[in-house]
């Protein structure tokens, strides 16, 4: 004999995970072929839209997305902007003229900069607050 779930009916409609919205499936599906690095992320980008989380899972990820300045994933994304606009660091771009190269290398620097800039993580911090009450 079956016995009740303590926890309810969790598998409804109403508790269902909805599907992609078409901003981000396109956004996901633009990136598609061009690197499998690209590949992998976009992977992980759509794993953690799809997975049911609990409270506390989603202020730790909104957090880990773009909410902890300097510990989050927009700032790896900012180091590896500069390190792959940089000679130095990245051996393909040395067959390219010097004034390339530096080119290169401020625009990934600037890049770097203003994705660094804590006030573009100030919103995903408070989001992932309002999670917790805090």
């Amino acid at each position: 004999m079956a016995t009740a779930d303590p926890y309810g009916p969790v598998h409804t409609a109403g508790n269902a995970v909805p599907p992609l919205d078409t901003d981000l499936a396109g956004a996901l599906d633009d990136l598609a072929g061009i690197h499998p690095g690209i590949d992998l992320i976009c992977d992980g980008f759509r794993h953690l839209a799809l997975d049911r989380h609990t409270p506390d899972t989603t202020q730790t990820l909104l957090a880990t997305l773009a909410g902890s300045a300097g510990a989050d994933v927009i700032t790896v994304v900012a180091h590896l902007v500069a390190r792959l606009a940089n000679a130095d660091l990245n051996p393909a771009l040395r067959s390219l003229p010097l004034d390339t190269q530096k080119e290169a290398q401020r625009h990934g620097e600037q890049a770097a900069f203003h994705l660094n800039d804590p006030a573009l993580h100030q919103p995903a911090s408070e989001a992932s607050a309002s999670v917790t009450g805090t």
